[in-house]
C-alpha cells in the first residue's frame, strides 16, 4: 500500500477506535479528531488516484486496485459506505464543501 495513504489510514482507524470507546465527556472531541482524520486520509486517496497513469472510470474498477482491496480489509465495516461514497466523488472529481461533509 502506498506509505501515505497507510499513515493516513492508521490514524482514521486509532481515531474510529478511539472514538468508539470514548465517554460521554470527551465524544465531540474523539468525533472531531476522527472526522478530521478521515477527510486527511481522503485527500491522500484522492492525490494518490489523480497520480495514476490509467484512472479507474468506475467505483467497481476503483474497489479492484490493490491499494483499494488492501484498504477494504482493514477499514472498519461501518465505515466501508462513506469510503464508496468519497470513492465515487474522487472518480467525478467532486470536492465537498465543509459543510456537505457528514455531520
Amino acid at each position: 500500500m502506498n506509505q501515505k495513504i497507510e499513515q493516513a489510514l492508521a490514524a482514521v482507524i486509532r481515531n474510529w477506535k478511539s472514538m468508539a470507546a470514548s465517554k460521554s465527556e470527551e465524544a465531540e472531541s474523539s468525533a472531531d479528531q476522527f472526522e478530521a482524520s478521515f477527510y486527511v486520509w481522503i485527500e491522500t486517496v484522492r492525490d494518490w488516484v489523480y497520480e495514476l497513469e490509467q484512472r479507474p472510470q468506475t467505483l467497481e474498477e476503483a474497489m479492484e486496485l490493490p491499494v483499494m482491496k488492501e484498504i477494504l480489509e482493514v477499514l472498519p465495516e461501518p465505515l466501508l459506505l462513506n469510503f464508496e461514497t468519497e470513492v465515487e466523488l474522487i472518480l467525478e472529481k467532486t470536492i465537498r464543501i465543509d459543510d456537505e461533509k457528514y455531520d
